[in-house]
């Protein structure tokens, strides 16, 4: 074994996998704020399922010690706030109609998962 996979080895028992599902307009900052504190992140392109509203999910791999410091940067960058929306109309009968009025939604923030990971390899 390669002293580069023992490395690896040797981080994984103590990792955390902080798996957060944020606004998309909230995703730049936060991004740029993990980055200039050294931390590597995943992101992909999300919708919520009820409003249909863009998020983006954050995938980052910490050490257990850096959970908090990496939820910090999340509480600074992802504030919470209202917006009014229009929910996707109900599916009608033909002939019926609907009209959705807008609907006071508080957006941003972002929910978290802070799992234990098994095993690290970097390739």
């Amino acid at each position: 074994m390669s002293t580069e996979t023992r490395n690896y080895k040797l981080k994984t028992k103590n990792m955390k996998l902080v798996i957060a599902i944020v606004n998309e307009e909230d995703s730049p900052n936060l991004l740029d704020r993990l980055g200039r504190r050294g931390y590597a992140a995943t992101i992909t392109g999300t919708r919520g399922g009820f409003l249909r509203i863009s998020n983006a999910t954050i995938f980052c791999g910490v050490e257990d010690e850096q959970v908090e410091d990496v939820l910090t940067v999340f509480r600074e960058s992802c504030t919470s706030r209202v917006q009014y929306v229009t929910p996707l109309p109900p599916v009608m009968e033909p002939g019926e109609m609907h009209i959705p009025a807008p609907v006071e939604k508080q957006v941003g923030g972002a929910t978290i998962f802070v799992v234990p990971v098994d095993h690290f390899e970097k390739i």
